[in-house]
């Protein structure tokens, strides 16, 4: 038997675990052909051959394309392992050569760019030659892509469970959040506001199964207090801050935006007791791939960043 599963794994190539992703996101020959810039033949051919050397079927197929098998879901999520830690592999031997040269995929939420930011900002003056992806989503989908290797590291919010036993998480900082306005708005030049005053204000919130927007409500429930009717809902940062500039509006946040140059001028704080929000901001990584290369010379700039920053302490 081992001798035989040897044999198999001897006829894998590369390749045809890469082919295999792309076909999984395409679902159609004709759209995986134009992605890789192959023929639908050669891709037909490269996957019936892995099927005869693996012994099993990898794809349905059919006149609408083609979806993976239950065999082909394991081959899938074991050919991201591969394929990645080949990637790995690579970089860590360019690493050998030039420590400061490579690529970071980092994920993180939209509050918590400023941080990224910076962090970014500080890393490519020491060293120019790295490059970085940055995707900006939820934390949920953040993990996902995490999980499937398509980022290399998360820096968000924190909230360990049962189900997160396969994550490294180190604590960068932590920031409470805050009613936040335009400098403008009438309500700055009051004292003494309490939450309860503001419930007919003008607010833009996140939408409430957003984390963000989950986080707003413990904020209000802890109050006693109904979530305010929102005037706009929306997930987006740009939007919100927009809204906030026309000096009519309020939100919570969390109080790292104020740290960003371009907002420090014109955004503020309410004076407005929210209670205990502090929650902890984490650089996230996988612990099965240790952080190496750019990747780890970005861990600890974000530690360094976070260290010196007010906010974290």
């Amino acid at each position: 038997m081992r001798s035989s599963n040897i044999r198999k794994a001897r006829r894998l190539k590369v390749r045809d675990l890469d082919m295999l992703q792309v076909l999984a996101d395409a679902g159609s020959m004709a759209a995986a052909a134009e992605h890789l810039a192959l023929s639908q033949p050669a891709i037909s051919k490269a996957m019936s051959e892995m099927e005869h050397s693996l012994g099993v079927q990898l794809l349905d197929r059919n006149s609408r394309g083609v979806a993976l098998t239950e065999s082909g879901r394991v081959w899938l999520e074991r050919g991201r392992i591969i394929l990645d830690e080949v990637r790995q592999g690579i970089i860590d031997v360019e690493h050998l050569s030039d420590p400061t040269k490579g690529e970071v995929r980092v994920g993180t939420t939209e509050p918590a760019t400023v941080v990224v930011s910076e962090i970014i900002n500080a890393l490519s003056r020491r060293h120019p030659r790295i490059t970085f992806q940055v995707f900006v989503s939820d934390t949920g989908s953040l993990l996902r892509e995490l999980r499937e290797r398509r980022l290399d590291i998360l820096i968000t919010r924190w909230f360990p469970t049962p189900d997160t036993n396969d994550l490294k998480a180190e604590i960068l900082y932590k920031a409470p959040l805050a009613v936040m306005a335009d400098r403008r708005h009438p309500l700055l030049r009051r004292r003494g506001l309490s939450l309860s005053d503001l419930m007919d204000e003008l607010w833009v919130l996140s939408p409430p199964d957003s984390l963000l927007g989950r986080l707003v409500r413990d904020v209000f429930r802890r109050k006693k207090l109904k979530l305010p009717q929102a005037a706009v809902t929306t997930l987006s940062m740009y939007m919100r801050l927009n809204l906030l500039a026309t000096g009519r509006f309020l939100t919570v946040l969390p109080v790292t935006m104020i740290r960003h140059p371009a907002n420090r001028a014109w955004l503020r704080t309410l004076a407005v007791d929210l209670g205990d929000t502090t929650g902890a901001n984490a650089a996230i990584t996988l612990k099965k791939r240790p952080a190496a290369g750019a990747v780890k010379l970005f861990v600890d700039e974000s530690r360094s960043i976070s260290r010196g920053a007010s906010w974290a302490k």
